[in-house]
């Protein structure tokens, strides 16, 4: 059922508010901070402004019991999104409201999906250990199951790289590829055991993710499938999930910290910003077209959009007047435990409240 416009406290997502950070956190023992950019000048004409920021949010309910965990914008108007509680791979048709459910087998448990290369949801699978393809004409259902050596994964987050093989993590310890054209699947033990979570491609199809265990971030050799940790500034963050940005650079959600942070493999370098708030605790994060970055906010019940440019980060929430720098909320938690979009929309799944939330902009 499509809910309008009233963005419920669950939604908690919300106030434009603006708050300036600045860069947070210490040395790490390989990786040093960036430092802040020189003032500059800018010319006194400028010749174009970037587009307004103006969002709307609506808001969708799900079946009861779905507990919708992460959700992927199909290639039409439709978001397929992961139904944990019922084992079930959900469709969400925005025009009106309606869903539909299509069962991934005794014992699922899905937790991440992407729209792959060949337009199907690919949907990594904690409770069949396994990865599943779903074929979005027939709903038929394709597992691929990782190796009975490799059984509790605890399958989190996938991507593909420029070869189109799909990498997926697992919080047990694991990282590994499918190659959908062979099925051929390898699973490698991840550095420091515990931990692997987020994963993203970049622009040129290059693999990294993190771990929240670990603390760390991973870029993966495409030819020799080994993963290369790279050192965040503060120690012990909880690197949650990544993003690339359209310039390669990777954007971290810090879980413990409640930190953004940014890692340039152009010049080694890194940049940290705490989020605004007394407890922040950063889950999500998302870059969109534009390069700015969105954040879900355990702690403080909230979506952060956070612009790069002028470092200031915006919350977004319900009750808000113009002239108002906070709106006020509700103490129920939404639980928003991803983030993901296309042009000119951020789609947000609220495990707490079976419902999905889009920002349109």
């Amino acid at each position: 059922m499509r809910t309008g416009l009233r963005w419920s406290a669950p939604a908690a997502a919300a106030a434009l508010l603006l708050a300036g950070c600045t860069g947070a956190g210490g040395e790490g023992p390989s990786r040093a901070a960036e430092p802040a950019a020189p003032a500059t000048t800018r010319p006194a004409t400028q010749t174009s402004a970037p587009p307004p920021f103006a969002p709307q949010l609506d808001s969708y309910d799900v079946p009861a019991g779905s507990r919708p965990h992460d959700v992927a914008p199909a290639r039409d108007s439709g978001v397929w999104y992961t139904a944990q509680g019922s084992g079930e791979l959900g469709l969400l048709d925005p025009a009106t409201g309606d869903t539909r459910h299509i069962p991934l087998g005794a014992g699922s448990r899905p937790h991440g999906v992407i729209v792959g290369p060949d337009g199907a949801p690919w949907v990594t699978d904690g409770g069949l250990n396994a990865i599943v393809r779903v074929d979005p004409a027939t709903e038929q259902v394709d597992v691929f199951p990782l190796p009975a050596d490799r059984d509790e994964a605890n399958l989190n987050t996938a991507a593909f790289d420029r070869t189109g093989r799909l990498w997926f993590t697992g919080q047990s310890g694991v990282y590994g590829r499918l190659d959908p054209a062979t099925g051929e699947l390898a699973v490698f033990d991840a550095p420091r055991g515990r931990g692997p979570y987020g994963i993203t491609a970049t622009p040129n199809g290059e693999i990294y993710f993190v771990s929240l265990a670990g603390s760390y971030l991973a870029q993966v050799d495409l030819e020799t499938d080994r993963a290369t940790v790279i050192e965040p500034p503060t120690a012990g963050q909880g690197a949650r999930r990544v993003w690339s940005d359209s310039a390669g650079r990777l954007w971290v959600s810090e879980w413990n910290t409640g930190q953004v942070s940014r890692y340039d493999p152009a010049t080694d370098r890194w940049r940290e910003w705490p989020l605004p708030g007394d407890a922040p605790q950063a889950y999500a994060v998302y870059v969109d077209e534009r390069d700015a970055v969105w954040l879900s906010d355990f702690g403080g019940n909230a979506i952060w959009r956070f612009d790069p440019a002028t470092e200031q980060f915006r919350e977004l929430g319900e009750a808000c007047e113009p002239n108002q720098t906070r709106c006020p909320r509700s103490g129920d938690p939404g639980e928003v435990r991803q983030l993901l979009g296309r042009k000119g929309e951020v789609w947000a799944p609220e495990s707490a409240s079976d419902r999905l939330v889009v920002i349109r902009y």
